[in-house]
């Protein structure tokens, strides 16, 4: 049963409409973890933490996809939402055309500072060649990175989450294949990881490219459209929020592996990795919602429905909250076998690991609300308190709380400081809530 975004949401129709989302969010980073675990197990720890070390600097380009995605597809739903679908059209194809612009100057840049900027980031003669082999193939696929990264949200904007799902699925099984073949076949280490990545981001970059050229059934498709600065300037304040989360965890992750070199060397990065990676995968649930139910808050705000918004607010906040306390038991639970998996192979690393991640895990129970905050004043088309609440999630309480908190408890404040971070960036989350009920009348 196909479900518009004008419909009223009962739950089951809430999660069956965001359910292709949180899948797709899953499913991407369920094959970057293969990634990892290629790696880890057929390259080494080495190149395992050379991997996880340079992965930050090349997440902070796809950002800029996720800028694009989100905050453009804010301002397309609430086009659509005000009856003015040639215009959302318009749009949304100039929002495409300066992302791949863009992407391929950001590739261009990155190539010539990827050397030093590794440098400068610390990283130790060991790694920097294992680095430099990843990191250059990425950075040439940046502007797929980024288109990729925009259409995860423009297919929900264009009501077509199952056709998104699927092209995201086989962009994963395309990149754990290649992974198959170039890493653990033809035995061509970090590089084979890369190239097999940057493949399975073509597919998911250019199938999309050839649908919304098509003639296709969905609410959008690429027209001829007349530059806009207004609306990629509101584009680029409104995604503000999600390219600040990306930048400010990419900045977080290199401050992290800092401490960790200084608190238990090459194994505190190979644990962080670990951490990373399996730690976006529950994260990912709560982005895939938080993306899935974007469009029907900003189609909604832009038919001034107030009572859709109350509904839709109210919901996902008791759907976060329930799925928060399962994936935090679940946590705990796979915390074992999750660790033999990638590290088992060196007893010191592998129980380091486990207590690592158990203790960084009781985040989830916060890390929900303050990703639906953030998305949701995105769609409300309120860029501003969007991004504070994400600039202070991601970037300011964490970067506090992993200098100070280590310097009373050593490695284990490395590991908590997560927790300090959610729950102070969850305060200022219901602030902005309950201050813009009123404005917005979601409340």
């Amino acid at each position: 049963m196909k479900i518009q975004i004008s419909e009223h949401f009962t739950t089951k129709k809430l999660l069956s409409f965001c359910l292709p989302s949180i899948i797709m969010m899953v499913f991407t980073s369920v094959y970057g973890v293969v990634d990892g675990l290629f790696v880890s197990n057929y390259a080494g720890d080495t190149a395992f933490s050379a991997v996880n070390f340079i992965m930050p600097l090349l997440m902070i380009f796809g950002g800029l996809g996720f800028m694009f995605g989100t905050g453009g597809s804010a301002i397309v739903a609430k086009t659509i939402g005000e009856g003015k679908k040639d215009r959302a059209n318009e749009y949304f194809s100039m929002i495409i055309c300066v992302n791949v612009i863009l992407g391929i100057i950001l590739a261009v840049i990155g190539f010539i500072v990827i050397r030093p900027a590794t440098i400068l980031m610390g990283a130790s003669e060991e790694m920097l060649d294992y680095c430099l082999k990843y990191g250059k193939i990425l950075i040439c696929a940046v502007p797929l990175f980024m288109l990729q990264n925009v259409f995860q949200s423009f297919f929900v904007t264009a009501g077509k989450p199952d056709t998104g799902l699927f092209i995201s699925i086989s962009a994963g099984v395309t990149n754990m294949v290649l992974d198959g073949l170039f890493i653990g076949g033809f035995k061509w280490g970090v590089q084979g990881a890369a190239l097999a990545t940057a493949l399975s981001q073509a597919v998911g970059a250019l199938i999309p490219v050839f649908y919304f050229f098509s003639n296709n059934s969905s609410s959008l498709r690429f027209v001829k459209f007349k530059f806009s600065k207004r609306i990629i300037f509101l584009t680029c304040t409104n995604g503000s929020s999600e390219l600040m989360t990306n930048i400010s965890m990419s900045v977080v992750n290199m401050l992290y592996n800092t401490q960790l070199m200084k608190y238990a060397g090459q194994d505190g990065v190979s644990t962080y990795g670990v951490i990373m990676y399996v730690s976006f995968i529950f994260v990912s649930i709560f982005i895939g919602f938080s993306i899935g139910s974007a469009p029907i808050v900003s189609f909604n705000y832009g038919a001034k429905n107030s009572d859709e918004l109350k509904n839709i607010l109210k919901k996902s906040i008791s759907i976060i909250a329930c799925t928060a306390v399962a994936m935090t038991v679940l946590s705990q639970v796979i915390a074992y076998p999750l660790a033999k998996i990638f590290v088992g192979y060196k007893p010191e690393l592998f129980e380091l690991t486990i207590h690592a991640f158990r203790i960084y895990a009781i985040s989830f129970l916060i890390a929900g609300f303050n990703i639906y905050g953030s998305s949701f004043f995105t769609a409300l088309n309120n860029g501003i308190v969007s991004a504070v609440i994400s600039f202070l999630r991601t970037l300011l309480f964490q970067i506090v709380m992993v200098l100070v908190i280590p310097l009373i408890f050593g490695l284990n404040g490395i590991w908590v400081s997560i927790i300090f971070a959610e729950l102070f960036a969850v305060i200022v989350t219901i602030f902005f809530i309950i201050s813009n009920r009123k404005k917005y009348g979601y409340m």
